[in-house]
């Protein structure tokens, strides 16, 4: 990963194993996410003056920032719930992980020309 474009964990969740899959698996094939870990979690919420308690499935999704605007499109547009969650953070990781992520990832939209690396 270059230090001026980072790497980036986007979160949300899902209502179930199915649908988080296949979001994942869009996400992936798009070239948005170099890996996203999937995590069954319970919930808890307050919504439309109610306390939620739900199963739901969590998934962290690893990308860069220049492609985070279009990986937040993505998942709105897929997403099954009026309001999902979205938060992202940047992070710090090991030279080899930060190779291997970028060599997943297609290329940023300022260098849509660039060649993509080989492993």
């Amino acid at each position: 990963m270059e230090p001026s474009d980072p790497l980036i964990l986007a979160l949300t969740t899902e209502a179930n194993s199915i649908r988080a899959k296949a979001l994942a698996e869009s996400l992936l094939e798009q070239g948005l996410a170099a890996c996203i870990s999937l995590l069954p979690v319970t919930s808890l919420y307050q919504w439309n003056g109610e306390l939620c308690d739900e199963a739901e499935v969590q998934l962290l999704i690893k990308t860069r920032q220049s492609l985070l605007q279009a990986l937040e499109q993505n998942v709105l547009e897929r997403h099954s719930y009026d309001l999902p969650e979205w938060i992202c953070w940047p992070v710090g990781c090991s030279t080899a992980y930060g190779r291997w992520a970028e060599q997943q990832l297609r290329p940023s939209p300022n260098r849509e020309d660039a060649e993509p690396q080989a492993p």
